[in-house]
């Protein structure tokens, strides 16, 4: 049900691209948008006494924008950049609802993405007067594919896996002349990729200045790693690396980051990479934010889709005291595996991660009901159950 390894190549080193000052610039630009305020760190503690540990305590980016996901957070400020560096201006002086004026004609941004990050440039690119056109692979839910069409950008589902789409976004860009904004990167594509995962910093800094406690394990999950990284990295800056255990957590369909993590350097996964984690179902490790996550994870875990499952239906039906939080399934795969380490059954992997009563666990649902009918089939009815 779940792999665990400690990772033998942890320094404690930390990146001067993912930093408190760097997270400070990217805060202020996101807090110029309209609507934008900080997220609810929801507190958890009748689950935390069920559980063992002293705190639990969940970033709910189900509220961000009301697009349901954090991953507008990247999107907007990779396009803010990408704008002010066209323009030849300081992103400072990038206003969403000025930017256009500013250009003779709109540009269009291109993606790749298994639905929220696409969601995200899609809403982006309309705030700010431009176009987007947005790749999804095979197997792409329709509530996805209908959200982006929403927003009014063009959705193409193809008929290959996430990184093969990947590949298929980046050479339709550079065929027509288009700003590819991609939340993953490869040799000689590392800027951009390296603005999204700086975005993703925002959530981490509200975070940390809404906890009452700093955090003793932070639990992260990883696709490509981009999130991961960019929020480590920032932790491990602010507060110290060695100072909180970061454990990540990745589908078992997928599990780059694992494989990599036990071996030391960027393991691809390939396949058909499927799992009820869409946004998670990525094989090819970000080598932007793969040195972050070398250097400054405790553990790497590969867990089954049933432990994501059990994640949203302990968050979407909590014990009394404790506010429901909706959760996707990619949001939900650390408070499943939280469940699990806590079990009986578990101990051994528990007591290695030095997860007890006095442990502050800090985790970011990362979306909400994005697929609202495979929410509704796993939390109401039972779809995915664990078996002990």
């Amino acid at each position: 049900m779940l792999k665990v390894s400690k990772n033998k190549h942890f320094t404690g080193q930390t990146s001067p691209i993912f930093s408190d000052n760097v997270a400070k610039e990217v805060r202020a630009f996101h807090q110029q948008i309209e609507g934008y305020a900080p997220t609810p760190l929801v507190s958890l503690p009748e689950l935390a006494k069920r559980l063992g540990v002293k705190t639990i305590l969940v970033k709910d980016e189900s509220k961000r924008f009301g697009l349901n996901a954090f991953k507008v957070l990247g999107g907007s400020y990779a396009l803010g950049r990408q704008l002010a560096e066209h323009l030849n201006v300081d992103i400072s002086e990038i206003d969403l609802k000025t930017v256009a004026s500013k250009l003779e004609k709109p540009l269009t941004f291109t993606t790749a993405t298994a639905g929220n990050h696409g969601t995200g440039v899609a809403w982006a690119a309309r705030e700010m007067g431009q176009k987007a056109v947005v790749y999804m692979p095979k197997g792409s839910p329709q509530a996805s594919v209908d959200r982006i069409r929403g927003l009014g950008a063009e959705c193409i589902v193809t008929e290959v896996n996430y990184d093969d789409t990947v590949r298929l976004a980046n050479q339709t860009a550079e065929d027509n002349g288009w700003m590819l904004v991609q939340d993953t990167a490869w040799e000689g594509y590392e800027k951009i990729p390296t603005w999204i995962s700086q975005g993703y910093m925002t959530m981490a800094d509200e975070a940390v200045e809404q906890a009452q406690e700093k955090p003793t394990h932070v639990l992260l999950q990883a696709g490509v790693g981009a999130m991961a990284g960019g929020v480590l990295g920032y932790l491990a800056d602010k507060l110290g690396a060695d100072t909180f255990k970061a454990i990540i957590a990745e589908p078992s369909a997928a599990d780059c980051i694992f494989r990599s993590g036990d071996k030391g350097e960027m393991v691809n996964v390939t396949g058909s990479l499927s799992s009820i984690m869409a946004g998670l179902a990525c094989g090819e490790p970000n080598p932007v934010t793969w040195p972050i996550l070398r250097d400054c994870s405790h553990s790497f875990v590969s867990v089954e889709d049933n432990v994501a499952a059990t994640g949203m239906r302990i968050l979407g039906n909590p014990l009394a005291g404790d506010d429901p939080v909706t959760s996707g399934e990619s949001g939900a795969i650390c408070m499943g595996l939280l469940y699990l380490l806590m079990q009986e059954d578990s101990k051994e992997h528990a007591q290695a991660l030095g997860l007890d009563e006095d442990s502050v666990v800090l985790l970011f649902s990362t979306e909400g009901d994005t697929n609202p009918d495979r929410y509704r089939r796993i939390v109401w009815e039972g779809e995915q159950a664990l078996s002990f």
